[in-house]
């Protein structure tokens, strides 16, 4: 079997840590170098359920795409909530590697998957990556459906294709819009829309979408949106990911075991349905 050093040189060829944001924390958290690899875990979300789960499996190693420590730390106490992680980890013999906007930007990336779960075909790289002579690497994807949908039909696809949350998915536009042409971008999206925009697609599905950046981008285009849970936009690339270590693992004669966790990470655990209730001007207040 393979040592955990052999299986961070495959992970850091798939996802080369050179291509992270410079605010990124990407590469291996904890573990040791010499120690053998035999089972992996991938899951979105380095949080507690997550440890848990890879030492009930088993797994020598965990991947996952969020970060544990994004802006650093000065404890790793057990009493805290990212130290109870990483004790948990270490105490386990479970090592973490993180693969996050290197993830986002590889080709196949987040995006592709992403795009993959809703059965779109990938046309191009929304902000393409200029260091990519291919054209093939950057955020985002700029997509075309097979048959046109309108946005209610579309969100429907979205909401079955995706894996299921409290939030489901949202919608700003008109229902009955005609859809061909859709961008994507897993994970929090809001910052594209210039992108987006400039990519003159009907439509763009992301996660994390604010209230005045949805305003402003309605008003200045009939750009349908799709806001979906950030968890669900990020986790088909989970099993992207496991398919590319398997390939890996069979090239190299490794016999990894590669899992995918289906634990809900996603923050928010329930949805109440909005009722017909009209505002009224309260006593007092100018009308």
């Amino acid at each position: 079997m393979p040592r955990l050093s052999q299986v961070i040189a495959a992970l850091d060829a798939l996802w080369p840590a050179a291509r992270a944001e410079s605010w990124d924390a990407v590469g291996t958290v904890v573990g040791d170098p010499d120690r053998e690899v035999t089972r992996v875990l991938f899951a979105v979300d380095p949080v507690q359920e997550i440890a848990d789960e890879a030492v009930r499996l088993g797994a020598d190693l965990l991947v996952t795409h969020h970060p544990l420590y994004l802006r650093g730390t000065t404890t790793v106490a057990a009493s805290t909530f990212k130290g109870r992680v990483v004790h948990t980890l270490i105490k386990n013999d479970v090592a973490l590697h993180v693969a996050h906007t290197n993830a986002d930007t590889a080709d196949p990336g987040v995006s592709d998957a992403l795009a993959g779960a809703l059965d779109l075909r990938v046309v191009r790289p929304l902000v393409p990556d200029p260091s990519d002579p291919a054209g093939r690497r950057g955020l985002g994807r700029v997509c075309a459906l097979d048959h046109p949908l309108t946005l209610r039909e579309f969100a429907a696809h979205a909401a079955a294709r995706l894996p299921a949350t409290a939030q489901g998915i949202r919608v700003a536009g008109d229902p009955e819009a005609s859809i061909r042409t859709v961008a994507v971008s897993g994970g929090s999206g809001d910052s594209l829309f210039d992108d987006v925009r400039a990519a003159g697609v009907d439509a763009f599905l992301t996660a994390d979408l604010r209230h005045h950046p949805v305003s402003e981008a309605r008003a200045h285009s009939p750009l349908a949106l799709l806001d979906a849970a950030h968890w669900a936009t990020e986790w088909p690339w989970c099993e992207l990911a496991a398919g590319q270590l398997d390939e890996v693992s069979d090239r190299n004669g490794w016999d990894l075991r590669v899992h995918v966790s289906q634990t809900v990470t996603d923050p928010w655990t329930a949805h109440a349905a909005s009722t017909s209730h009209t505002p009224t001007t309260t006593a007092g207040a100018p009308n």
